[in-house]
C-alpha cells in the first residue's frame, strides 16, 4: 500500500489485491480516497488486470505510475497516466529495457519536467536501472546501475539532488539511504539505517528539512515498522 496527495488535497491509497481464486486474472490494482484519511472511498478498479501499478506520482495535475506484469507470459512493464487518479490509460504499452523481469519503480519529476524512474531487477540481470523521460513520455533511456537493489523509492531535494531508499544485498540484506547520480548511472549508499533480513519497501518525506524514511525490518527479531529521522547536508561543489 502507498500513499500520495491528489492535487485537490486529498490522499489518495493505491494498492493491489490478489485472487486466491483467479478467473480470468490474479492481480487486480486498486485505488482509493479521502478527505480526512478515516472515510475512504469506494475501491476503483485501475490499471490492466495481471499489472500490479505499482506507485503513483502526481505532477502537473496528472497521475503518473509503472505498472509490471505478474502473468507467466508478461514480465515487463507498461507506463500509466490518469487525470482523475480512477481511470488510467496506457501511454506506453511495452516499455523497452534491458533484463527478464523489470517491476518495482520509482517515479520522480524534476522542476524541468525531466522524469526518472528507479527500477527494480530481477532475473537476469540483477542490477537496477535508472530511466530518463522527457515530455509527453513515451520515449524512455535507461542505464544499468552498480547495485541490485529492491524495494525502491527516490525523492527529489530542494537541490536538485536525488536520493533513494532501496534494500541492499551484498554482505548482508539492509534498508539504507543512497545518492543516484544520473548523468554517472550509479547508486552510492549514504546511510545504512538499522535493519536487516526481510527489510525494505520505504516511504519518504521531506518536511521541515528532515527526511521522515518508514520502513519494515526483522533484525530485531519480529518483524516491526521502524521510522528515521535523518538530516540531509547541504551539496558541496
Amino acid at each position: 500500500a502507498k500513499i500520495s496527495v491528489t492535487p485537490d488535497g486529498q490522499l489518495m491509497l493505491a494498492g493491489a489485491e490478489t485472487l486466491h481464486a483467479p478467473t480470468t486474472h490474479r492481480i487486480q490494482s486498486l485505488v482509493w480516497f479521502s478527505a480526512d484519511g478515516r472515510n475512504w472511498s469506494a475501491r476503483h478498479e485501475v490499471a490492466d488486470p495481471d499489472f500490479w501499478l505499482w506507485r503513483i506520482t502526481w505532477h502537473k495535475g496528472k497521475a503518473y505510475g509503472f505498472g509490471y506484469g505478474c502473468g507467466k507470459d508478461n514480465r515487463g512493464i507498461r507506463l500509466y497516466a490518469s487525470s482523475d487518479g480512477k481511470s488510467f490509460q496506457t501511454l506506453v504499452s511495452e516499455v523497452p529495457v534491458e533484463g527478464t523481469y523489470p517491476n518495482e519503480t520509482s517515479l520522480v519529476f524534476l522542476p524541468d519536467d525531466t522524469a526518472y524512474c528507479l527500477l527494480r531487477q530481477d532475473g537476469e540481470p540483477r542490477d537496477g536501472y535508472l530511466g530518463v523521460s522527457r515530455p509527453p513520455y513515451t520515449e524512455w533511456t535507461w542505464k544499468r546501475l552498480n547495485a541490485q537493489i529492491g524495494g525502491p523509492h527516490m525523492i527529489v531535494l530542494p537541490d536538485g539532488r536525488l536520493v533513494a531508499a532501496v534494500r541492499l544485498y551484498g554482505d548482508r540484506a539492509r534498508t539504507s539511504l543512497c545518492r543516484i547520480d544520473p548523468e554517472a548511472g550509479t547508486l552510492t549508499e549514504w546511510l545504512t539505517l538499522p535493519s536487516g533480513g526481510d527489510t525494505s519497501y520505504a516511504g519518504l518525506v521531506l518536511h521541515e528539512g528532515l527526511l521522515w524514511v518508514s520502513y519494515y525490518s526483522s533484525h530485531e527479531g519480529k518483524t516491526s515498522i521502524y521510522l528515521a529521522k535523518v538530516r540531509i547536508s547541504p551539496s558541496r561543489p
